[in-house]
């Protein structure tokens, strides 16, 4: 009988662990079948059919067909300041999966949210309003926010691993030492036996190795004026939100950028062109103007007091 990527993978760091205790380095023969099984299972979940496709012929071609309901996709913003973008992505991703699910019994399923406390206290939570604006159903929707790191990687392992929730969000801030490539394939082999994805959040993070099938580096965009039934644009209004998404991670050889419009009624995206002016034709300055020159070498020193008249002279 075929073994099961959970109980091969436990096979590999025991015997990794027991290399530690004997004070030899970790076994060749069980590094290299640990690498074939990374590839396989990279490779299998292309035949899997479990895909989220984002709508957008050119981004679902690039990402194969969708994203992977079956591992791991990594969402990562370079700024805390743009945390915003990245978490209105991903609860964008699960939107559309309850929508997907419609009136079938997963579809009554929670989305459950994983963060650390150095990102909640950074970013925030989420707000039970905003995320029925947003399109989700806050009835349908758990949060978690453990004070250590290492409860929350084993809280989204126990998440993955139980197949209950419909998704799983996990969020950091930035790339911690506790969660590195281990971690990361220990949760994909987690996500691909239990055939339930894994959105990886990384707030303020660089790039790094993981298991990630994709990864996207998220930064936010000018929404664009709200549109009127006649199709003109009303003026000073603000639209839906635009990400800026970058494909950084996947087999095209270089990356790919989009600009997506999130349309939270329909829960679906649209394709954003980057030509387009947010602001309406009126609302632009005729002129750009000259930005002021910065300061030489000290900030403007105050001027000393003295007798000020408020008008000219009159004789």
């Amino acid at each position: 009988m075929a073994q099961s990527a959970v109980t091969r993978e436990r096979l590999f760091a025991l015997r990794e662990t027991i290399a530690k205790l004997e004070g030899k380095p970790a076994p060749a023969l069980a590094a290299a079948q640990g690498e074939a099984l990374a590839e396989k299972d990279l490779s299998t979940q292309n035949d899997s059919g479990l895909r989220l496709p984002l709508g957008i012929p050119a981004l679902d071609e690039a990402v194969d067909g969708g994203l992977p309901l079956d591992g791991i996709t990594e969402v990562r913003s370079e700024l805390l300041r743009e945390a915003g973008a990245g978490s209105g992505f991903v609860l964008a991703l699960a939107a559309m999966l309850q929508r997907q699910a419609g009136e079938s019994p997963s579809a009554q399923l929670p989305i459950l949210w994983i963060a650390d406390m150095v990102s909640t206290i950074e970013a925030g939570v989420p707000y039970a309003v905003g995320l029925r604006d947003f399109g989700l159903k806050p009835d349908q929707f758990f949060y978690a926010s453990p004070r250590k790191l290492e409860d929350a990687l084993w809280l989204a392992e126990a998440a993955v691993e139980s197949g209950v929730f419909p998704a799983t969000i996990l969020e950091v801030r930035g790339n911690p030492k506790p969660f590195g490539l281990t971690e990361s394939r220990r949760l994909s082999l987690r996500a691909k036996a239990s055939k339930r994805p894994l959105f990886l959040l990384r707030q303020a993070g660089e790039e790094e190795a993981s298991s990630a099938c994709f990864r996207f580096l998220m930064a936010p965009a000018p929404a664009q004026a709200r549109p009127l039934p006649d199709g003109t644009m009303l003026g000073g209004s603000i639209g839906n939100p635009v990400f800026h998404l970058t494909l950084e991670k996947s087999r095209n050889p270089a990356p790919l950028s989009f600009l997506l419009e999130w349309n939270p009624h329909d829960r679906r995206f649209f394709a954003v062109s980057q030509s387009v002016e947010p602001r309406l034709p009126d609302e632009r300055a005729a002129h750009s103007g000259t930005p002021l020159s910065a300061s030489s070498n000290r900030p403007d020193i105050k001027k000393e007091m003295g007798a000020l008249l408020a008008f000219a002279r009159t004789s």
